[in-house]
């Protein structure tokens, strides 16, 4: 039976200072926590319905789980699902990827994205488009919100995601004559741009687009042209990078 102790400190997961705190995080949902477990994560804790257990036992032993049964009142009672889905485990945060970020191909600069659903979409449409590597503002939603963990489902685990001060990783970061392209309002139409298969795309802030500080570095201002009988004033940032991330694979499969 799982305590009173461990659904208050599961619980307290869902918010960012005790994850820090604890280096923590809450992943659930049959093919989340399957990935996780074969991931280089490493986990802490495990608590499944019985039948998830036996249905993932040679899992769980080749990886050396300790895991531990519950019933569905109990998990209903540590989920953040409205329907609760199997199983949840608790995985630890590793230290922030130090390894040097290459620039011979694409990589994602995101700046300010505070919606964990935004995130989350993006981290998966950045896999799903052949990106490795992306660089978050310090301030962008943090990758071990339960909502974005969900939103990614299990793309996070595949991709090198980086948080800085990003005016000092323009400044000091990149290689001379990088290719910096920027989602502007006012940019050129993006279907009309010879678009290279390596530098930064720049998604910006949700309700405010790419911060004045990053504008200045950008080298090619891009746009989604709308619709001429349009009124909507901007797309959705997970809408936006997920529309040029296309059309940049596009044009690499067409060359």
């Amino acid at each position: 039976m799982i305590s009173k102790n461990q659904i208050k400190h599961i619980g307290s997961l869902k918010l960012a200072k005790f994850r820090k705190a604890s280096g923590e995080f809450v992943a659930e949902g049959d093919k989340m926590v399957r990935e996780l477990i074969s991931s280089k994560y490493k986990l802490k804790a495990l608590y499944a319905l019985p039948e998830w257990l036996r249905a993932n036992q040679q899992l769980i032993s080749e990886k050396g789980i300790i895991s531990e049964e519950i019933s569905p009142k109990e998990l209903e009672r540590i989920s953040s699902f409205k329907t609760p889905n199997q199983v949840l485990a608790i995985g630890m945060i590793p230290e922030q990827p130090d390894q040097k970020i290459s620039f011979n191909e694409l990589v994602l600069v995101l700046d300010k994205i505070q919606d964990p659903g935004n995130l989350g979409t993006i981290i998966r449409t950045a896999e799903w488009f052949g990106i490795k590597t992306i660089v978050c503002s310090d301030d962008t939603a943090d990758l071990y919100n339960p909502k974005v963990i969900q939103a990614t489902m299990g793309s996070f685990l595949r991709i090198d995601i980086h948080y800085t001060k990003l005016t000092e990783f323009f400044q000091k970061e990149l290689p001379e004559n990088l290719n910096i392209y920027g989602a502007l309002l006012d940019g050129e139409n993006l279907y009309k741009q010879k678009l290279s298969q390596k530098g930064i795309i720049i998604i910006g802030n949700e309700s405010h687009g790419i911060s004045d500080d990053l504008a200045k570095f950008v080298t090619h201002r891009i746009s989604i042209p709308a619709h001429p009988n349009s009124k909507a004033e901007s797309l959705n940032a997970s809408v936006a990078a997920s529309v040029i991330c296309a059309e940049f694979r596009r044009q690499r499969m067409k060359d």
